[in-house]
């Protein structure tokens, strides 16, 4: 039998160890979810929500366990893993709150002699693939709204979170969700694969690398089924002369370093106008150094290790190809106790003197390094954000609302910021361009991607 083994990045020891589901098991599970497809469908829209609520009830009550299994799958300092569970019943709760409008029926103008209107119905059994940086939000965000619009739901997790996946079946079940409507399958690579090519599943919402979109979109060729990539991301800031200094440093920071820059939308890159270049770049090293890496579980720690030893090596390779081709490193890992080449635990980093011919500032770097470059006015500062294979989320710092939202109509990006970054709103669709993906999850527009149009055109005999 093959198992997945999560080892924490705490100190490298084996945390959770799961079996592998076998043929006999994915069958299985894919047979009990066609076979609910029928009821769940049928099951009134009120009665989903008011199964989703109280799974997100019994969920949040267990927050201290959740966080804790957390900090030690992934790293997350425990001060601010609760903060992803609340998270979660945070999005999970505005699907559930605009679920009846956003999935009502719509009408057309009244035409004598017809009815006529269009209902979205679900697709049938989806996948949902997640990732370990956020495994909790960036689950839900497909899960809640597929069950929500009556889709039968099976959760892949990553290997090195998988209780993630099975805590919130967990929830969902004790709630009275039938086990056949959500499931999760704890699976490798290739297995994986021939779940997506399964003529059961209708629908594939990925979140994850670029070269697992692409796998995905390979394994999906020619089923005609509908695919939501969330991928990568090298999120650029832009600091406008004009911009609350204080407030663009403590924000730009914490975007580049928290969770110890491991999200597909954390600041990479930030572009800073010449009068204000070298204030800002003082302030940010002078904040950065007040970050205390450590062990994730003791609760002064700030700054975490990443996920394992070779993606804190990878960053240490970006840094030191970056000075080495002339730009100027402005932390001394020295000064941060635990950092250590070999091991998960990293110190952040601040560079300056830097440009877009270093993989530093074009290559996603998913760690706590950060490039900061000069610009001499908006139309640099936005040639520079463009010049990128992706296109997540940009943020931008002003006083000065038209001018922001003018770059925000040239900028290439699914979210445009202003004076905020490395956020999710609900309320508003989640989406890529470019490299970073395509499709959409939450806001109404989210419930699009996971139910199929259907048309209704009566003509009425009298």
């Amino acid at each position: 039998m093959k198992t997945l083994q999560c080892v924490s990045p705490i100190d490298e020891s084996v945390y959770v160890e799961r079996p592998l589901a076998e043929a006999r098991d994915i069958a299985a599970a894919l047979e009990r979810a066609e076979a609910t497809c029928a009821s769940w469908k049928a099951t009134p829209l009120p009665e989903r929500i008011a199964l989703t609520r109280e799974a997100l009830r019994l969920f949040a009550a267990r927050e201290d366990q959740l966080a804790e299994e957390l900090c030690w799958m992934m790293g997350r300092p425990i001060r601010y893993a609760p903060g992803e569970i609340r998270g979660f019943v945070e999005r999970a709760s505005h699907m559930a709150d605009i679920a009846e409008q956003a999935l009502a029926d719509i009408r057309l103008p009244e035409k004598p002699g017809f009815t006529r209107f269009i209902r979205r119905e679900p697709r049938g059994p989806l996948l949902v693939i997640a990732p370990w940086n956020y495994p909790y939000l960036t689950a839900v965000n497909a899960v809640a709204p597929a069950l929500l619009a009556g889709n039968p739901v099976m959760l892949k997790h990553s290997a090195q979170t998988p209780l993630c996946a099975e805590r919130m079946v967990e929830a969902f079940q004790e709630a009275g969700v039938p086990s056949g409507v959500f499931q999760f399958l704890h699976l490798d690579h290739a297995d994986t694969e021939r779940l997506i090519q399964a003529p059961q599943i209708r629908h594939v919402a990925f979140t994850g690398s670029v070269a697992g979109g692409a796998m995905v979109e390979k394994a999906a060729a020619g089923r005609f089924i509908a695919t939501g990539l969330e991928l990568g991301g090298k999120d650029p800031a832009y600091v406008r002369a004009d911009a609350d200094l204080a407030h663009a440093v403590e924000t730009c920071v914490d975007g580049a370093f928290f969770n110890s820059g491991q999200s597909c939308c954390a600041i990479e890159r930030i572009y800073v106008h010449e009068a204000l270049y070298d204030d800002f770049l003082e302030r940010a090293i002078a904040l950065t150094r007040h970050y205390r890496l450590g062990r994730p579980d003791t609760p002064k720690t700030s700054l975490g290790p990443l996920v394992r030893p070779a993606a804190a090596d990878f960053v240490r390779g970006q840094i030191a190809e970056a000075v080495a081709e002339g730009a100027i490193a402005h932390i001394d890992p020295a000064d941060f106790d635990l950092d250590c080449p070999g091991t998960p635990y990293l110190a952040p980093q601040i560079l300056s003197n830097v440009h877009h011919g270093m993989r530093l500032m074009r290559e996603e770097t998913f760690g706590p390094a950060v490039g900061i470059q000069k610009v001499r006015d908006d139309d640099e500062a936005l040639a520079l954000m463009n010049d990128s294979v992706y296109g997540l989320t940009a943020a931008i710092f002003s006083r000065d609302v038209d001018a922001a939202l003018a770059l925000g109509d040239r900028l290439e990006a699914g979210t445009v910021f202003l004076n905020r970054c490395d956020y999710l709103d609900p309320g508003l669709a989640w989406t890529g361009v470019k490299q970073s993906g395509r499709g959409c999850t939450l806001s109404a527009l989210g419930y699009e991607q996971l139910t199929q149009p259907k048309s209704f055109h009566f003509k009425i005999e009298t």
